[in-house]
């Protein structure tokens, strides 16, 4: 596995630190963002997974806890829409360059408005997917929100 991905690169490029973190990626697990923080030994709430949706029928990406589920009526209120839906994951991966299971906020080939958690910001450290399955980026979740540009945003149902 590389762990040099188009995330990675954005990240070093921004100048944030960061530390890389492979695990064992289990696609048949029920719950991918789970697996993935059993795997690492981490808090659910610390390992945030990379969902892609619609706004209106507008593409944006959403960060959130492992362990929770998005409202979309509150998505959908971050971004001033009306409603929200999930993506279908044909258009994520076509979209973003990446597959499913290893969809990054940073690097997508076509950059699109992005909201995370506000409830992830209050922790010191978190794990957000590195661009590739079973690979996971480890940095301060701050960071996160001034490299994607993104809203901090009550997401979660």
């Amino acid at each position: 596995m590389s762990k040099t991905t188009r995330a990675t690169q954005v990240l070093s490029q921004a100048g944030v630190a960061f530390s890389v973190h492979a695990y064992d990626y289990d696609p048949g697990a029920e719950r991918v963002g789970l697996q993935a923080a059993e795997a690492l030994g981490e808090a659910p709430q610390r390992v945030l997974k990379t969902l892609m949706a619609e706004v209106d029928g507008k593409p944006v990406c959403v960060v959130v806890p492992s362990d929770r589920e998005v409202s979309m009526k509150k998505l959908a209120s971050a971004f001033r829409g009306k409603s929200a839906n999930m993506m279908k994951p044909a258009d994520a991966e076509r979209l973003t360059g990446y597959h499913v299971g290893g969809i990054s906020p940073f690097g997508q080939k076509k950059m699109v408005p992005t909201a995370i958690e506000e409830a992830a910001l209050a922790e010191p450290l978190v794990y957000i997917n590195g661009g590739q399955r079973g690979l996971q980026v480890r940095l301060d979740p701050k960071e996160a929100l001034k490299v994607l540009n993104a809203v901090a945003a009550p997401l979660i149902a």
